[in-house]
């Protein structure tokens, strides 16, 4: 099969493929914030607050291999719709719970959720993206959730203050999933288009492909455990330092004792940053090479998080911590999309899911793994001896995506386990 069609436009994809995501995301990032809120509204401590808060992150996780047995089986258009379906019900347990453990069920649903519409997505555009665009078009499906999460909690403070309710902000999410499971009902599919656009031997070669392996998710796990111990454990580490970032800004923040309101100006303007970099990553795999966005944003973030390190007590902290945050968001942004390349890179585009579900998997276990390494190091010695670990920790990264990943966009091999 040929991943390089003529006849491929991004208009064929845009709408059906990109704007339920959009509307997905805007959700998820309305709530992210105000889960440790409803949490205390219902009666938890500051600790178990925080616990219900990862429950996101780890709903994500746990959900990362199982979605891609069930995507491969009904595809991704059907495993998308049921996925907003099912947020739907954890977001209404989460409106309706009288505690905090129905809460944190709710939202561990939501993470389960999320994972598979995630997962779908990333099949779909690596299956039907040819190979020339595909950095571009990932960059820009990242970009897409990252639009999502910046936007979606200026939509939950403005529903805060109309309702003058926490958990009317639940609602916000569940119109973004209904939104979205409507557009994919109604807006035509474009794996129809794209797959009656193929060879006829190749879409049945295809066909049997993701017959035999819909079934066969292990092994599948086991026939790439090289490549996902090398070029996983990179994957994990960039997981890492994104969601340490995530962390580290905020309790920085805190710790100097600037204003929330400052704070919040600081890190939405960092946000913009970030998001806006979306495409010119794209532009960067694409044009020189998946290496030349990985490494230079992993060695930003390692940096960053040094930076912030060292000049936590000096004079001009707060001028260090804005630079830092600015530094690292171009850092972060610069590297959009980088999982999802390689991902795509390195699993059969006739039925990536099984193996895209293994490499979000690793990604998403450095995200999960990050804060709280971060939380129990700062506990036990300083913010900064923490900042200064994570930075290191960057480093480390780099190298082993130096190391790993292909100097060039490779073709895929018979064997994903030696591609890198």
């Amino acid at each position: 099969m040929s991943l390089g069609e003529p006849s491929f436009s991004f208009r064929s994809i845009a709408l059906p493929a990109l704007l339920p995501t959009l509307l997905f995301s805007i959700g998820e990032g309305a709530i992210i914030p105000i889960i440790p809120v409803a949490a205390d509204n219902l009666g938890a401590s500051l600790a178990i607050s925080g616990l219900i808060a990862s429950m996101i992150m780890l709903g994500e996780l746990f959900g990362d291999i199982p979605s891609g047995w069930i995507v491969a089986r009904i595809g991704e258009r059907t495993a998308m719709i049921y996925a907003a379906f099912i947020a739907v019900i954890g977001l209404a347990m989460a409106i309706v719970a009288p505690n905090p453990l129905v809460l944190g069920a709710g939202i561990l649903l939501v993470g389960l959720a999320t994972a598979v519409f995630a997962l779908a997505r990333h099949a779909f555009m690596t299956s039907f993206v040819p190979r020339q665009y595909r950095a571009r078009a990932l960059s820009t499906l990242g970009g897409t959730f990252r639009l999502g999460y910046f936007v979606g909690p200026f939509i939950a403070a403005a529903v805060i203050h109309l309702t003058g309710s926490t958990q009317s902000v639940f609602w916000v999410q569940i119109i973004g999933c209904l939104g979205a499971a409507v557009l994919l009902i109604v807006l035509k599919d474009p794996t129809e288009v794209l797959v009656a656009n193929r060879a006829p031997a190749a879409l049945k070669e295809g066909e049997r492909f993701v017959e035999d392996e819909a079934t066969g998710l292990f092994r599948t796990i086991w026939n790439n455990r090289a490549v996902l111990a090398r070029l996983g454990m990179g994957a994990a580490l960039v997981g890492a330092l994104r969601s340490s970032r995530q962390v580290i800004l905020p309790l920085w923040a805190v710790s100097l004792h600037i204003p929330d309101a400052q704070t919040a100006l600081i890190i939405g303007i960092a946000g913009a940053i970030d998001f806006g970099l979306f495409y010119a990553s794209g532009q960067i795999m694409d044009r020189f090479g998946r290496l030349w966005s990985a490494v230079p944003s992993m060695i930003g973030l390692g940096l960053g998080h040094l930076a912030l390190a060292f000049t936590h007590d000096v004079r001009g902290a707060v001028i260090w911590f804005i630079a830092a945050a600015m530094f690292m968001s171009v850092a972060n942004g610069i590297g959009s999309g980088i999982l999802m390349t390689l991902g795509a890179d390195l699993a059969d585009p006739r039925n990536p899911a099984p193996f895209l579900g293994a490499w979000r998997f690793t990604g998403d276990a450095g995200s999960a793994a990050a804060p709280l390494a971060l939380s129990g190091l700062t506990a036990v010695i300083s913010v900064s001896f923490a900042s200064g670990v994570l930075g290191v920790v960057g480093l480390i990264g780099a190298g082993v995506l130096l190391r790993y990943v292909p100097r060039y966009a490779p073709h895929r091999p018979k064997s994903v386990a030696g591609t890198a």
